[in-house]
């Protein structure tokens, strides 16, 4: 039988409220064993083994847990002992530390990360299934150098394409354009796709040695939205993500203010707040053609790819490579 690492980081699903109720909870309560203790058939699936490596909600992660986080991953999956493993973690940010640790984590073992809508003390709480699928799919040989993926409410996810798109249903995640990577149906795994893009065992990251990240801001643009806001946040900043309407467009005022800020040395992301679609090269948005297209990352996907890639080089060029590859 396989067995199973499971890294619990807090979130909704060891979250306690009033009993009954799905509001009003606090997020990281319990420990991740009292969940795992629910599920009756869990060892039917594999020996299961967990670290209760933070216990917050996720919007309170950090940077610097992030690293933490990338460095037990990798160091649980050089254990031969370990076939897979398992991250528990909050729904609000889940997107963004799937997609960064499917840039750091090196290795072909399946990363399954996934977690609740309802806190454990909800009168029908979805983390225990949830968690009993993610084990499920990572002790079965199809998740074998599929990356990190996610599994939530019976769908398996793609961290790269992951987003989260409904704050109150239990089915919270969209699989945007490119639709979901497959169904769990109980514990069977129904995989119909797979990710062409980089990452994990294939990727560039996981050498790099991460004390710290670069800084990198994400600024949103809106209809009267001052160019001051943005060179504000840009202060301090090693790069940053553009979050532009339609094909990641803005004002003639922002072009202006970009490419004075790319002429002082800042590293520029332009990405869209349109969920679907597709942001590409356009000189009349980038006249000095020295930003990069997120391509269809994310704003907050396209940070977390920008600060990797500054860690390796501030090359613009190698730079619009990476993000093309990845």
């Amino acid at each position: 039988m396989k067995k199973i690492m499971v890294i619990a980081t807090g979130g909704t699903i060891v979250g306690t409220g009033a009993i009954g109720k799905s509001k009003l909870y606090e997020a990281g309560q319990i420990d991740i064993d009292q969940i795992i203790g629910t599920i009756g058939n869990v060892n039917d699936l594999a020996r299961v083994e967990a670290i209760q490596l933070f216990n917050v909600d996720s919007n309170d992660l950090s940077l610097d847990n992030w690293i933490e986080l990338k460095n037990v991953v990798n160091e649980v999956a050089s254990r031969p002992d370990i076939n897979g493993i398992v991250i528990t973690h909050g729904t609000d940010t889940l997107d963004e530390t799937a997609f960064f640790l499917n840039l750091v984590c090196e290795t072909s073992k399946p990363v399954v990360i996934t977690g609740a809508m309802r806190p454990a003390t909800a009168t029908s709480p979805d983390g225990p299934m949830n968690l009993y699928q993610a084990i499920a799919l990572a002790s079965s040989d199809q998740a074998i150098g599929m990356g990190v993926v996610a599994v939530f409410s019976n769908t398996i996810y793609s961290s790269r394409d992951i987003q989260k798109e409904n704050n109150f249903k239990t089915d919270a995640f969209s699989k945007r354009d490119f639709g979901c990577l497959g169904y769990m149906l109980d514990e069977k795994p129904y995989l119909f796709s797979k990710t062409y893009k980089r990452h994990t065992y294939t990727s560039e990251f996981p050498r790099l040695r991460l004390d710290k990240l670069p800084k990198v801001g994400i600024s949103y643009f809106y209809v009267g939205a001052p160019a001051d806001d943005l060179v504000k946040i840009a202060q301090n900043k090693d790069g940053m993500v553009i979050v532009g309407s339609g094909t990641g467009n803005y004002s003639k005022e922002w072009i202006v203010a970009i490419e004075d800020l790319i002429g002082q040395g800042k590293v520029i992301v332009r990405a869209s707040r349109v969920n679907n679609g597709m942001v590409f090269e356009n000189i009349h948005f980038d006249p000095s053609n020295r930003s990069i297209s997120a391509n269809t990352l994310t704003g907050p996907k396209a940070r977390v790819l920008l600060m990797l890639a500054l860690s390796l080089t501030r090359d613009i060029d190698e730079i619009k490579r990476i993000f093309g590859e990845y």
